[in-house]
């Protein structure tokens, strides 16, 4: 993957972790919807607080291998 799409990739990933955490969509989330964006199976009992949560912790872990990614190109690839 070149480098435009790996900042492409980052920053689509963040505007939707911005959407859960501020602009409602954990609570738009809670109950059977969220089967649909965690893969856990118990995540339809879920609160907001909890899914909010869940997508902080995994935006970290995406920024920090964004941030690897830029000066290893060999982590860009998804295979």
């Amino acid at each position: 993957m070149n480098l435009f799409y790996w900042f492409l990739f980052f920053a689509a990933s963040s505007v939707f972790v911005f959407w859960v955490m501020r602009w409602g969509g954990a609570e738009w989330m809670e109950g059977w919807r969220s089967l649909f964006f965690i893969d856990w199976l118990h995540a339809s009992l879920w609160n907001a607080e909890q899914i909010k949560l869940y997508f902080l912790l995994l935006w970290v872990v995406h920024a920090a291998w964004f941030v690897i990614g830029i000066f290893a190109p060999a982590v860009r690839s998804l295979s």
